[in-house]
């Protein structure tokens, strides 16, 4: 429950301090005190945005705190852990504005970003202003509340997460897809390509070597000319070279064992005339093997001529650069396979995540479908009990695609006559009726959830009389599992009050301030007669706020 408001330099207020109790806490004054000025107090440490235009005083800090004393703390452990914070059975929150605009928060004096305040504060307090009922037409409103008395809170949860994952898995299909579609456009083209090169299956260096073989082809008979004169000379003719240097190496060798250098001359000259009988046997070789073949030529010049066509029409220069050209083809084709392997996956993948979400939201439709009749016929009961005898409110469901939270429509809808036509709340029903329609509907939902802290900023506007009666009962009720707080001006609410807490206005040395003081028995009977009769009650609306007090 809140057990603390401390409110430093903000709009009206200096310095203030209220001290909340558990239970029912009304809070009352004349219009202007500063009552709405509490509430937007409390909005700060509850993560609403703020600017340098509260401030009371420019040249100070506004200061904001909140502390908070919690029953349960199992329900929020989890925050506390996923957020790194420590924590105990009291939290303070503190909001800090300075002259600049600029805002800091913090949760246990550990400085956080605002947005976890937010989420923080929705443990704790269920804050419901005048201008909410608008509220109760929205169909999120209306969903949320069926969820929470279906106890549909963690399937929600995790239908989300799951929907959230069909959701990227739907989008990373639809980019594949687009993927596909544009590589399909160049798959034919590219496989055309690879086709062309893989059917001439290059060889490494192929067309450089294919070159040289034809140059060699077409030059075929003046080369075996050249080979056979050179193999003659060198061993083929009537005094071959090579047999005229065998003779001089006899004859120098008859020398050796008169001159010791003639040795080692004679083994060159040896040397020399075995190099040269080798280079004759390969001339030979050569000129065997040399042929003029047309046949040879056409096929090879034909293998050369689409090898070059080939370069040309990738602006290559080599074979090694087609054979390059070729692999990053076969990568291409081989990603376009890629892609479809990823599409077929993911739509296994899809399909999957799409039957687990569908098969939870059709169990969170079912839980909601069996709330519909109860939620009613205790909506209607209380409707009965806050002065709308007539009023009925029934609820629509229609099943729509599957989204993050389920397959179902909600529509309240609303009769304020017993003319049996229903409408959407939002259409028929009044600022008064929609007052006591989201405060029966609320009292419902907050014991299901059984929030710490429930604030009801002028809920009870447009009622008086035997409603706000019923109304006062209702939040009696309410307050005996929760610590309720309301600011009213019925008389009939304020006094079923646990604690009565009044906001005036004081001015001191020419500056005009909102004080809150907490009244006594005997106060709170001029309250409330003041309530009933005006600023100067009379001595029966004395008697008649004691009356509504005691009873």
């Amino acid at each position: 429950m809140l057990s603390k408001l401390f409110i430093h330099n903000y709009a009206i207020i200096e310095d203030l301090e209220i001290k909340f109790s558990s239970g029912f806490n009304i809070i009352t004054g004349e219009t202007g005190a500063g009552k709405s000025i509490l509430m937007g107090a409390l909005n700060l440490i509850l993560g609403q945005r703020a600017d340098s235009s509260v401030l009371m005083d420019a040249q100070k800090k506004c200061i904001i705190e909140g502390r908070f004393q919690l029953k349960n703390t199992g329900t929020i452990a989890a925050f506390f852990d996923d957020n790194e914070l420590d924590w105990d059975d009291e939290i303070i929150i503190r909001r800090e504005i300075s002259s600049n605009g600029k805002s800091r928060s913090f949760i246990n004096d550990t400085p956080v970003n605002l947005s976890v305040v937010k989420q923080l504060s929705l443990f704790l307090v269920d804050l419901h202003q005048q201008f909410d009922t608008l509220e109760i037409s929205s169909e999120n409103f209306q969903r949320e509340v069926l969820d929470a008395l279906a106890d549909n809170i963690s399937g929600i949860k995790k239908l989300k997460l799951q929907f959230e994952s069909l959701s990227n898995v739907r989008k990373e299909l639809s980019q594949l897809k687009h993927q596909q579609e544009s590589a399909n456009k160049e798959l034919d083209y590219n496989q055309f390509l690879f086709d062309e090169l893989e059917e001439l299956q290059l060889k490494e260096n192929e067309l450089e070597g294919l070159d040289q073989e034809v140059k060699v082809l077409n030059n075929a008979e003046h080369i075996k000319h050249q080979l056979e004169l050179l193999y003659s000379t060198l061993n083929g003719s009537e005094q071959p070279i090579v047999q005229q240097l065998k003779s001089l190496l006899q004859k120098l060798k008859s020398l050796e064992s008169l001159h010791t250098n003639i040795e080692e001359i004679s083994k060159r000259l040896n040397s020399t005339t075995i190099e040269l009988e080798d280079i004759a046997d390969e001339l030979n070789r050569l000129e065997s093997a040399v042929k003029y073949d047309p046949d040879k030529i056409a096929l090879i010049n034909e293998r050369i001529s689409s090898g070059y066509k080939l370069m040309k029409k990738h602006g290559v220069n080599s074979t090694a650069d087609l054979i390059e050209v070729k692999n990053k083809l076969q990568l291409k084709l081989e990603g376009y396979t890629n892609i479809s392997s990823s599409i077929e996956r993911l739509e296994k993948e899809l399909d999957q995540l799409y039957n687990e979400c569908l098969t939870l939201a059709k169990q969170i439709s079912k839980k909601r479908v069996g709330q519909v009749d109860g939620f009613v016929s205790k909506v209607n009961q209380l409707l009965y009990q806050v002065g709308m005898p007539n009023a009925r409110i029934k609820v629509q469901m229609d099943i729509v695609e599957l989204n993050s939270s389920g397959i179902d429509t909600i529509d309240f809808l609303f009769d304020a006559n017993k003319s049996n036509k229903f409408e959407s709340i939002g259409k028929v029903a009044s600022g008064g009726e929609l007052s006591r329609l989201m405060l029966s509907i609320k009292s419902l939902v907050a014991q299901k959830l059984a929030l710490p802290t429930l604030i009801f900023d002028e809920i009870d506007t447009g009622i008086s009389g035997e409603a706000a009666k019923q109304v006062g009962i209702i939040m009696k009720d309410l307050s005996s599992s929760i610590q309720l707080i309301s600011i009213t001006h019925q008389p009939q609410i304020a006094a079923r009050a646990n604690h009565h807490y009044y906001v005036y206005k004081e001015t001191k040395s020419n500056k005009v301030a909102t004080k809150v003081s907490i009244l006594s028995k005997e106060e709170r009977v001029i309250a409330v007669a003041k309530m009933l009769g005006g600023e100067t009650p009379s001595a029966a609306a004395i008697e008649n706020a004691k009356e509504m007090i005691e009873n």
